[in-house]
C-alpha cells in the first residue's frame, strides 16, 4: 500500500537512502510505460512527477486509443502498423480502461476523403493493424449511415466507412500503468520537482535535487540513468543540462467541448470533415457528447492551457457544419478541456501536419529524453527508451537486465482474464460486492471501472461505508474517494474530481454537488493545515472556472 497519499512524505524522506538503476523525470503515459517496463526488467525505479500523474498531457487528449487512420492519408504506414497493433495490446492489457468504440467516417461530397479511398483506405488499414475478423471496416450506403447516425448533414451525403477504434480513459490508463509498476517494485511519487541535476567531476549526470511541492522539503537523489519523459517540459529539462540544441518542441494545443446529451443526442462516435479541412471526433459518453480537437501553435504554459472564445467558436462552427439540426450556442456547452501536445518541430508546416512520431535523444551528460509521441504508442517507447538504457548501463560496466516483458502484462486492474474474459468478470464481482452490501448498480459500475481493483472497493464499503455520513458523503462518491488517496495516491481534491473519476470533465454537475464535502473529508483523512484546505479549495476553484468559461482569444 505505498501508492498511498498517507505514506508519500515518509517515501520522499527515505527515498534518498536508495541508489536507482533508472529515475524518470515525468509521470505521464510516457513515464508510467517507462516505469513498468523498466520494473519488470528487474531495474530499481524511481518516478517523480512535478504535478499529479497524468496532469499534463496525459489526461487531457481525446481518450482515444486510435490506430492514426489519418496518418495513412499522411503515407506514415508504418506509424498506422505500429499504433494499430499497439491498441489491440494496450485494450488486451486493460480491458476496464479501454474500450472497443465502433467510428463512422462520413463520406460527402467535396470532403477529405472519397468513398474509393475510404474503402481502400480502410481496408489497408484494417491490413496494416492487424485488426480482428470481427472489427474489420464495412462501408455503409447514405441510408444507413443516417440510419445509425440521424443527426448527420444530409446534403451531399454520398455514405460512410464504419471502422473501430478504442476509447479510453487516458488518465486512468496512466494511474493502472503506474499501479502496477508500483506493485512491481517501481517508488513512485505525485508533486515532487526535479530542482537540478547533479553531475561528477566528469560532468557525468548522477542524480536530481528534487522539491516536494506540497511542503518545500529537499532531497538528493542518484541514479545511473536519468530519463527526461516530461511532456511538454522536455525541453526545460533539457535547459537545466544544458543540452537544449538541435531539435526542439513544438507545442500544439488541442480544445474539446462536452455538451449534454439532451442537446445533442448523439447515437455513434463519428470522425468528421471541418469546413477547413481537418478532421474531428464527436464521440458520445456517459449522457455527454464531447466534440474536439483543435490544434493551433501554443507558446504559453503548458501547466494551465485554456479555452479561448476562439477555440469555442471554431469547434461549435464545425459541429454546426456536420450536424446543421442541432443549433449548438456557446451556453450549451458544459464543460471543456484544453491540453498541449509535445510535438517535435518541423520547419514550414502547420500544426496538424506536424509528424507525432516519438524520438529519443541523449546529451552529452547521459540525459536521456523522450520526445513526441503518442498515447497509444506508450509501451513500444518505452521498450526504445529501455532499450538504449540498458545498452548504456552495459556499457559502463553494470548489471544486465532482462528483455521487455510488457506485451502480454496486464496492468493493475486489468488481471480479468484479458477482453474475452471482461463481461464474466463483471458478472462474477458484481455479485462479490452485492455479498459485501453493496448495492447492484453501484457494485457493477466499480467492477466496470476499476477491474480487478473492485474487490478493494467492495472491503472499504463493507467496513468504513457508513463513515462517509459525517462529512454529507454517500457510499457511491465517499468509497472512491477513500481508495482515491489509500490506494492512488490522490493528494488534493483536483486529483480526485479531474483524474481519478474524470468528473469535472464529464459530470460538472456532479463535481458541483459534491466538491465541499471531498474538500472536507480529504482535509480531515490527509491532515490540511487551514491554509493547505483554503489553497486547494481555490485551485479546484480554478480548474473549474477554466472549464467552464472561455478566455478572452485578443
Amino acid at each position: 500500500m505505498n501508492f498511498s497519499s498517507l505514506k508519500r512524505k515518509h517515501i520522499f524522506s527515505t527515498m534518498a537512502d536508495s541508489a536507482y538503476d533508472l529515475i524518470i523525470i515525468g509521470g505521464g503515459i510516457t513515464g508510467a510505460g517507462i516505469a513498468l517496463d523498466a520494473v519488470t526488467r528487474g531495474m530499481k525505479v524511481l518516478l517523480l512527477e512535478m504535478q499529479d500523474f497524468a496532469a499534463g498531457t496525459s489526461s487531457r487528449s481525446t481518450k482515444l486509443v486510435h490506430g492514426g487512420l489519418r496518418y495513412l492519408k499522411q503515407l506514415e504506414v508504418g506509424m498506422v502498423a505500429e499504433v494499430g497493433k499497439e491498441r489491440a495490446i494496450v485494450y488486451e492489457n486493460g480491458p476496464h480502461v479501454t474500450t472497443p468504440e465502433w467510428m463512422l467516417l462520413p463520406i460527402h461530397k467535396g470532403g477529405t476523403f472519397g468513398k474509393l479511398s475510404t474503402s481502400i483506405g480502410l481496408k489497408v488499414y484494417d491490413f496494416l493493424a492487424g485488426v480482428k475478423k470481427e472489427e474489420r471496416r464495412s462501408m455503409l450506403t447514405a441510408a444507413q449511415t443516417l440510419q445509425r447516425e440521424p443527426l448527420l448533414k444530409q446534403e451531399g451525403l454520398k455514405g460512410a466507412g464504419y471502422y473501430v477504434e478504442y476509447r479510453t480513459d487516458d488518465a486512468r490508463l496512466t494511474l493502472e500503468v503506474l499501479k502496477e509498476a508500483e506493485e512491481r517494485g517501481a517508488v513512485v511519487l505525485n508533486y515532487v520537482k526535479a530542482e537540478s541535476l547533479r553531475y561528477d567531476a566528469h560532468g557525468h549526470l548522477t542524480g536530481v535535487t528534487v522539491k516536494d511541492m506540497t511542503d518545500g522539503e529537499l532531497q538528493n537523489v542518484h541514479g545511473r540513468k536519468i530519463v527526461n519523459a516530461t511532456g511538454p517540459w522536455v525541453d526545460q529539462i533539457r535547459e537545466l543540462d544544458q543540452s537544449r540544441k538541435g531539435k526542439m518542441l513544438q507545442l500544439t494545443k488541442g480544445v474539446h467541448l462536452v455538451i449534454d446529451q439532451s442537446r445533442f443526442p448523439l447515437q455513434q462516435a463519428v470522425y468528421f470533415d471541418t469546413p477547413d479541412g481537418r478532421m474531428m471526433f464527436a464521440i458520445p459518453r456517459d449522457g455527454k457528447t464531447y466534440v474536439g480537437t483543435t490544434d493551433t501553435l501554443y507558446q504559453e504554459d503548458p501547466v494551465q492551457p485554456h479555452m479561448t472564445e476562439e477555440d469555442q467558436s471554431y469547434i461549435l462552427n464545425a459541429i454546426q457544419f456536420m450536424f446543421p439540426q442541432i443549433q449548438l450556442t456557446a451556453p450549451d456547452v458544459e464543460s471543456s478541456w484544453a491540453g498541449v501536445r509535445p510535438l517535435i518541430g518541423e520547419e514550414g508546416k502547420s500544426p496538424s501536419e506536424i509528424s507525432r512520431k516519438d524520438e529519443v535523444w541523449e546529451s552529452h551528460s547521459g540525459l536521456i529524453t523522450i520526445a513526441g509521441g503518442k498515447l497509444t504508442g506508450y509501451r513500444k517507447m518505452a521498450d526504445m527508451v529501455l532499450q538504449l538504457v540498458t545498452r548504456r548501463i552495459a556499457e559502463e560496466g553494470g548489471p544486465a537486465f532482462e528483455p521487455c516483458r510488457t506485451k502480454h502484462l496486464p496492468i493493475s486492474g486489468g488481471h480479468v482474464g484479458g477482453s474475452s474474459g471482461f463481461q464474466a468478470f463483471i458478472q462474477e464481482q458484481t455479485q462479490a460486492g452485492i455479498q459485501l452490501g453493496v448495492e447492484a448498480e453501484l457494485a457493477r459500475s466499480w467492477a466496470q471501472m476499476y477491474g480487478s481493483n473492485a474487490g478493494v472497493l467492495y472491503q472499504l464499503s463493507h467496513q468504513h461505508g457508513s463513515e462517509g455520513a459525517q462529512y454529507g458523503l454517500p457510499v457511491a462518491v465517499y468509497i472512491p474517494l477513500l481508495y482515491a488517496m489509500i490506494h492512488e495516491m490522490a493528494v488534493k481534491p483536483v486529483d480526485f474530481l479531474i483524474r481519478r473519476t474524470g468528473s469535472l470533465l464529464f459530470n460538472i454537475r456532479w463535481t458541483l454537488a459534491w466538491k465541499q464535502p471531498v474538500i472536507q473529508c480529504m482535509a480531515s483523512f490527509l491532515g490540511w493545515s487551514e491554509r493547505q484546505q483554503e489553497s486547494y479549495a481555490q485551485e479546484l476553484e480554478r480548474e473549474i472556472e477554466r472549464a467552464v468559461h472561455v478566455v478572452d482569444s485578443k
